[in-house]
């Protein structure tokens, strides 16, 4: 039986982050598909936002007003 793999505590912070943005994303009109790959496309760009202590929601609004 494999063991699940750890995520360092950082890493799993930024990624639930992610996905509080993904929802905002949604809430503000993009499909799920269309906010997971905005996401994937812009993760150094979302990383920089995350450091820079922006809600989820803060960093949402800044990515649907580009």
């Amino acid at each position: 039986m494999a063991k699940k793999e750890q995520l360092d505590p950082e890493a799993e912070a930024l990624i639930k982050w992610c996905i509080e943005v993904e929802g905002f994303l949604v809430a503000g009109g993009a499909t799920v598909a269309q906010a997971q790959e905005h996401i994937e496309e812009e993760v150094e760009w979302f990383t920089d936002l995350y450091y820079e202590g922006l809600s989820p929601e803060e960093a949402a609004k800044q990515a649907l007003s580009d």
